[in-house]
């Protein structure tokens, strides 16, 4: 395994972030004099060698799914799509909320087929230490050996991932927007055909991360925030995230490509989290962006949920009402923005798009949106501004999502509102 970059400095993270007793970080208070450890100023970053060209934030699974069932001699495969390519490549697999040890007996990468399929001829070993199978302590993550294997850019990915023991709870992330598949008894992983894969799963399991080796990348970009971030409500399988459309975009211009790391977690808060919907995003914003590999800038849309909820209890989430100022949600912003500049990395505001018709609007629900977007807007303390909103609004009536880009429930976009939002993006932003 490899102990350099992120993986140092993660460790403490996942504990913390991770580990049972995480829940605790639902105070306010507590949350935010956890994640404010001093730590040294980034390095220079150029010439950048490792970059993340997928992730995925880590979640606890919820009660009566497959993820808190776990597995037992049984291999799943997830299937993963990359923002940028290269010539070798390294896991991230992450047992952050397990209650034991993890044993990996095997995992392969390979390019992904038809269905569960690999193709044939095109599945890689990975090995941790220099041996096939790796054991996980609870709460931690591991990061592969280099594998050598060349991987293109915006091509899907399968990685298959062996458990011959029994796993109790599962690390996964939770909304995929992607059929992954879990197979019967055995160790599958190196077969390239999709019989043995009979469980279709809604989510990924067990994997965090893939980066990528490539000297000319122009770097890490992370997309952090919660479920339109995410991508929920865009076409499963489809890859039509907003970070999945930027990252095209990025792709098509001449010279080196900028990777695309999105860390959305669909209910996520600027400060509160729960179990459902992950740590807040003040707490996981060192894990889930200043960490990447190659990270250089970040884009932040985040604190819809955080309104949506103080007005309405998070029943799902067992959540409850904390009635959160747009003053609150701007000082989040203010301790993200601090971080992000310690480590001499550019901060981007997104403002918060249109939700009016979802279940949980009310008009001082509204009120706090737009009280939030005008600071996001005005107050300078972002390095940059997206204006999401005005993308997406309705032009007749902006407190609607455009009847063009609403996918239904009146706070997601569908795939072209997705679209909009990564065309609204002024790419110099990201390019100088």
């Amino acid at each position: 395994m490899i102990a350099g970059d992120r993986v140092g400095r993660r460790l403490t993270r996942l504990a913390r972030l991770g580990l049972p007793g995480a829940i605790a970080l639902l105070v306010l208070a507590a949350v935010n004099a956890a994640v404010i450890v001093p730590r040294p100023a980034a390095a220079a970053r150029s010439g950048y060698e490792w970059v993340t060209s997928w992730s995925a934030s880590p979640q606890d699974p919820m009660p009566g799914t497959l993820g808190m069932a776990g597995f037992h001699d049984q291999t799943v495969r997830d299937i993963i799509y990359p923002s940028v390519g290269g010539n070798t490549i390294r896991l991230e697999l992450t047992n952050a909320f397990g209650r034991s040890l993890l044993e990996v007996g095997r995992v392969t990468v390979g390019v992904a087929g038809l269905g569960a399929g690999v193709v044939p001829g095109n599945i890689h070993p990975v090995s941790f230490g220099g041996r096939l199978s790796v054991r996980i302590p609870a709460g931690e993550q591991v990061l592969s050996d280099p594998v050598s294997m060349q991987v293109s850019a915006l091509q899907e990915l399968a990685v298959s991932i062996y458990l011959p023991g029994r796993t109790g709870r599962a690390t996964l992330h939770s909304a995929a927007q992607q059929v992954n598949w879990v197979s019967t008894a055995g160790d599958h992983a190196a077969e390239a055909g999709a019989d043995a894969f009979t469980i279709a799963t809604a989510s990924w399991y067990y994997l965090s991360g893939l980066d990528v080796r490539s000297s000319g990348s122009a770097g890490t970009l992370v997309a952090f925030g919660d479920s339109i971030t995410d991508g929920v409500q865009s076409t499963v399988g489809g890859n039509d995230r907003w970070p999945n459309d930027l990252a095209r975009r990025l792709d098509a211009l001449a010279g080196p490509a900028l990777a695309v790391a999105d860390e959305g977690i669909g209910g996520n808060r600027v400060l509160i989290g729960s179990r459902c919907c992950g740590a807040s995003a003040v707490a996981r914003f060192a894990r889930d962006a200043l960490d990447q590999p190659g990270v250089r800038d970040v884009i932040v849309l985040e604190g819809i949920n955080d309104i949506g909820f103080s007005v309405t209890p998070n029943t799902g989430c067992s959540v409850p009402n904390t009635n959160v100022t747009a003053a609150q949600i701007e000082a989040g912003y203010r301790q993200m923005i601090s971080m992000a500049h310690a480590d001499g990395l550019k901060i981007l505001g997104a403002t918060l798009t249109p939700f009016k018709g979802a279940g949980y609007w009310s008009p001082a629900g509204e009120a706090k949106r737009e009280a939030v977007n005008n600071w996001i807007r005005t107050s300078h303390a972002f390095d940059g501004v997206i204006d999401f909103a005005k993308a997406v609004q309705d032009r007749f009536n902006p407190l609607y999502i455009n009847p063009a880009y609403n996918s239904g429930d009146n706070l997601h976009p569908n795939d072209a509102g997705y679209e909009a939002m990564a065309d609204a993006i002024n790419l110099a932003l990201l390019t100088s």
